[in-house]
């Protein structure tokens, strides 16, 4: 690593001591790069997609090439369904005819320090219907 980076024994000793001894709040930019600079070869970034392509050095690094992306995800379904919805769900004078796709939509609704009520699903789902809420695609 030290002479890939052109270091001398003595400094990169120094700065694995010095990287060896940062905490994760403390950690400085020189510190990374002492160890980043000589495995990364080369990157790209699309700033379209903000995906990162690294290029590693052969000699350095298992794995020639690590692509990092950013994408969305469906939100995770490992929550509680608020009681107020499962009671508007159970009542079939409110929820009579709500679809599958209203219902993944009233399930996203999160809450932090309310509970709702069935009335507000009904109503929640009278404004999602509502044609003078949304624009047409037109």
């Amino acid at each position: 690593m030290a002479r890939i980076s052109g270091r001398s024994y003595e400094q990169m000793r120094v700065a694995v001591l010095e990287f060896l001894d940062a905490d994760v709040f403390n950690i400085s930019v020189e510190n990374c790069v002492s160890f980043l600079d000589p495995m990364t070869e080369s990157w790209d970034i699309d700033l379209k997609t903000f995906g990162v392509e690294i290029a590693l050095n052969q000699r350095l690094a298992v794995g020639r090439l690590k692509r990092f992306d950013f994408v969305e995800r469906a939100p995770d379904r490992s929550f509680n369904v608020e009681p107020g919805l499962e009671d508007f769900l159970k009542d079939p004078l409110l929820s009579g005819d709500v679809t599958v796709e209203e219902i993944e939509f009233l399930r996203t609704l999160r809450f932090k320090d309310r509970r709702p009520l069935p009335i507000y699903y009904y109503r929640e789902l009278q404004n999602l219907r509502d044609p003078l809420h949304f624009r047409t695609s037109n």
